[in-house]
């Protein structure tokens, strides 16, 4: 979630998001709606909220807010990917997105269902008309998301003073960036526990609140021996005979540690540099 982006950094052709919280989880939707909720109102009075912007995939469970006024949006990359991957006709593809950017939703339901219609196959190998009608059945099931949340007819309050709004397309590359690149793909299973527990360090960190999670969870324990073992490192009587970079981790770490071997992810480096 963010309340749009920074005014000033736009005329600096940098885009910096206002307030960017993020929470993940491997849980039932109740839950996290739950969970999602109260992450809002620890870090806002609900009551001020002018309005809220739901982009999201199409899931029914993401079009479940709490909020009954909550402006729901089809996430335009998700739009485009179904349309690549549902329609193969380049011609087809084009018209389809042609009438979808002219904003004529009606038209382009009926082009597709049209289009499906033309493609039937008595061949059972040839499976075009069903992968456009899969099309049609998803864009119809989130047709009220169809349009830009600001095309919906619905006021939009002004932005606060420095604040811009845009189009919402940010939330795909943050997700991707923060979850899908270190939790998808490369053959990777997941306990459930598993996924949920390097869900939370994820989002903690991108939270900037991952250290401040640690030391609740420990009392501060591991920062305090791990700063005791410097303190007794650096001290004069163990100095080192001689200089040199060496290995940062000679002193403090006996035996091999598998992790500084393997491939430096995002989370691995930020485990790194918390326990250095």
């Amino acid at each position: 979630m963010y309340e749009g982006w920074d005014a000033e950094k736009e005329k600096e052709k940098r885009s910096t998001l206002v307030g960017k919280t993020m929470l993940a989880g491997m849980e039932d939707s109740a839950t996290f709606h739950e969970k999602r909720e109260a992450c809002i109102h620890q870090k806002y009075d609900a009551d001020e909220i002018g309005q809220r912007i739901l982009n999201g995939d199409g899931g029914s469970w993401i079009k479940e807010p709490y909020d009954p006024d909550t402006i729901f949006q089809l996430d335009r990359y998700h739009i485009y990917q179904e349309i690549l991957r549902k329609i193969k006709d380049k011609k087809a593809q084009q018209e389809i997105r042609n009438l979808f950017e002219g904003e004529k939703i009606d038209e382009m339901l009926e082009y597709i269902d049209v289009y499906a219609t033309s493609v039937e196959s008595p061949d059972k190998n040839d499976n075009r008309s069903k992968k456009a009608r899969e099309l049609l059945q998803y864009l119809s099931n989130n047709k009220r998301g169809l349009l830009p949340y600001d095309k919906q007819g619905v006021a939009i309050p002004e932005p606060s003073e420095g604040l811009l709004y845009k189009h919402m397309g940010v939330q795909e590359s943050q997700n991707c960036t923060v979850i899908t690149l270190r939790m998808k793909h490369r053959r990777m299973r997941w306990s459930k526990a598993g996924a949920n527990n390097l869900a939370k360090v994820l989002y903690r960190r991108e939270n900037k609140d991952l250290i401040n999670t640690i030391e609740r969870y420990t009392d501060g324990l591991i920062f305090t021996m791990q700063m005791k073992e410097v303190i007794e490192n650096l001290s004069a009587a163990k100095s080192p005979k001689k200089d040199g970079k060496g290995n940062v981790y000679a002193d403090i770490i006996k035996m091999h540690m598998p992790l500084l071997d393997a491939m430096q992810t995002a989370s691995r480096k930020a485990f790194k540099h918390a326990f250095e």
